[in-house]
């Protein structure tokens, strides 16, 4: 029993170390994109002024959305504009320590391991801080600038004009890239639930037509706007991952099945 406690306590302090590199890490990150928070607004404003377009010629463009070019970011209280900063350093500080979050999680996660698994750390890392920023990117460069244009240009007409709270605005953008960039996580989820024995690659497979409705479902909650287009532009890269990550944990747990390393 006191061998099981001391266990325990053994488990909860490298959670606390780990815990607190994140933490260092990110105020790190925060002092780095408070000073260029300026930079990083300007960036957020690109979903606001621009929209995609697809052609067969030139792919995807982007135009200048002339019907938003002249909408005002205001700020309604005396420290709302501090804030939209402080929002803006904190969460693209938080996306800089992705790859140190993410390292952390598998330092902790490792003792569990096979010997012969822990030399994924790299792969991991890499795939858990690539998938992340895609998912970021995508809906940044995507679902962003079809959202803005579709809700800004709403029966807009002579007796409506859009004036946005830049804090509400900065909340609504941040809100939707991180939601996007952890679903894009799908795939490693998957792989770690199954690695784990919680879920097995055949129950995935037999669940395929559920995991396609809940795909839906969640893009109509997640997506800003209700059209089927932008949930569609949701729906499709979440069951994308899904079925990479079913076909990665098979091929995974093959080799594990081949390998004949042990615990350390």
């Amino acid at each position: 029993m006191e061998e099981q406690k001391m266990s325990l306590v053994e488990h909860l302090s490298e959670l606390r170390k780990r815990i607190v590199i994140c933490l260092v890490a990110l105020v790190v990150a925060f002092i780095i994109t408070f000073s260029q928070s300026e930079a990083i607004f300007e960036l957020l404003l690109f979903p606001l002024n621009y929209s995609p377009q697809f052609s067969l010629k030139e792919g995807l463009v982007f135009v200048p959305e002339q019907k938003l070019q002249n909408t005002k970011l205001i700020f309604l209280g005396p420290a709302e504009a501090f804030w939209m900063n402080m929002k803006i350093a904190l969460v693209s500080g938080f996306i800089l320590t992705i790859p140190v979050i993410f390292y952390e999680i598998w330092k902790f996660i490792s003792p569990g391991l096979y010997s012969h698994e822990k030399k994924y750390v790299l792969p991991f890392v890499l795939a858990a801080t690539g998938l992340f920023l895609i998912g970021v990117t995508f809906c940044y460069l995507i679902v962003l600038p079809f959202a803005m244009s579709f809700l800004l240009n709403y029966k807009v007409g002579d007796f409506l004009m859009p004036m946005l709270s830049v804090g509400l605005y900065i909340d609504f953008l941040l809100k939707f890239l991180l939601a996007f960039g952890f679903v894009f996580e799908l795939p490693v989820l998957i792989v770690i639930t199954t690695r784990m024995g919680l879920i097995t690659p055949q129950t995935l497979k037999k669940y395929r037509r559920l995991a396609i409705l809940l795909a839906f479902i969640v893009a109509a909650i997640i997506t800003p706007t209700p059209d089927a287009f932008n949930q569609t532009l949701m729906a499709v890269p979440m069951i994308i991952l899904y079925e990479i990550g079913i076909w990665v944990s098979i091929i995974l747990n093959k080799k594990r099945e081949e390998g004949n390393g042990g615990k350390e």
